[in-house]
């Protein structure tokens, strides 16, 4: 039977070995991963995790500049890398000193992807009993909290579409999502709204009459 291990057990394992010391400095390597970029024969790294030495004071490191500078006309460095329960050590190129450091995985990486995942569950898990409640006020309340996910959020303002009362409209409207995806569904919503209670907005005013109306309520203004 052929099984491949996901990418979050992947992890768990490596997490699991004794972190390995460069070669070249003897510090202990952390955890890193992989970019999405072809390497040597373009099949890619191989595992979506390797180890990694950011140590600045690494030789390989330090005398990388020079060498890449000389050999090649490029300004960059060396690290060392390992790849995960085996005795192979290989060089990855790197521009600054800061370079790749966005994808060591550490405890604090960790802690706070666990956060995130227990948040958008907790979120939806809410969600869920508002639409069954067709608790309108508490999803909005969701989706006008900068504080939850943005999975979160964007369910929130879909559920609008299907469960919100006209009154939820002007604050939809008010909101700035600084989220493209939310700000569209939030948009495809509010017509959701409309369509189901037959109303839309005056040109003149906005505010909300019947979809049928041909003089605005609020305004007088003629809007056939």
């Amino acid at each position: 039977m052929f099984y491949s291990e996901t990418k979050e057990e992947v992890l768990e394992r490596i997490l699991a070995l004794k972190k390995p010391k460069c070669k070249y400095c003897d510090k202990e390597m952390k955890v890193w991963e992989t970019p999405l970029m072809p390497v040597g024969d373009g099949l890619g790294w191989g595992t979506p995790y390797l180890f990694i030495c950011f140590n600045d004071e690494c030789s390989l490191y330090k005398k990388g500049w020079e060498h890449i500078n000389e050999t090649y006309a490029h300004n960059a460095s060396y690290r060392c890398i390992n790849y995960p329960g085996t005795e192979q050590y290989e060089c990855v190129p790197v521009f600054s000193s800061a370079g790749g450091q966005g994808q060591i995985i550490d405890e604090q990486t960790l802690a706070q992807e666990e956060a995130l995942k227990e948040n958008i569950k907790k979120g939806f898990l809410i969600l869920a009993g508002c639409y069954q409640e067709k608790n309108w006020l508490e999803t909005l309340r969701i989706l006008v909290d900068a504080a939850q996910p943005a999975r979160v959020r964007l369910k929130a303002a879909e559920m609008l579409g299907d469960i919100g009362d006209i009154e939820v409209i002007d604050t939809m409207k008010s909101c700035k999502f600084g989220n493209k995806s939310i700000q569209t569904q939030v948009n495809d919503s509010i017509t959701a709204i409309h369509e189901r209670h037959f109303t839309k907005e005056c040109p003149f005013c906005a505010e909300i009459i019947k979809k049928r109306a041909q003089m605005c309520k609020h305004c007088g203004e003629s809007v056939v």
